[in-house]
């Protein structure tokens, strides 16, 4: 069963290991093969509203490379 999720893609694992320090809303999950990026890991969550999340990265300093929409 799939399900869709926001895919956020980082150039540095360090990016990564911050959000999920202070989010919730989501899991670290490694990096899907239909995305590159500078680093192996991702954050995957059901909250797909990617004008939030740019907002909450940004609020939060957290440097991102790409946000998808995918089903995994």
């Amino acid at each position: 069963m799939t399900d869709t999720k926001l895919i956020i893609a980082f150039d540095s694992v360090h990016q990564a290991l911050a959000l999920e320090e202070i989010c919730q809303d989501g899991r670290i999950i490694p990096l899907p093969t239909a995305i590159s990026a500078g680093c192996g890991f991702a954050w995957a969550t059901s909250h797909i509203d990617e004008v939030y999340w740019k907002q909450y990265l940004e609020d939060n300093q957290i440097k991102y490379e790409k946000m998808a929409v995918m089903e995994i």
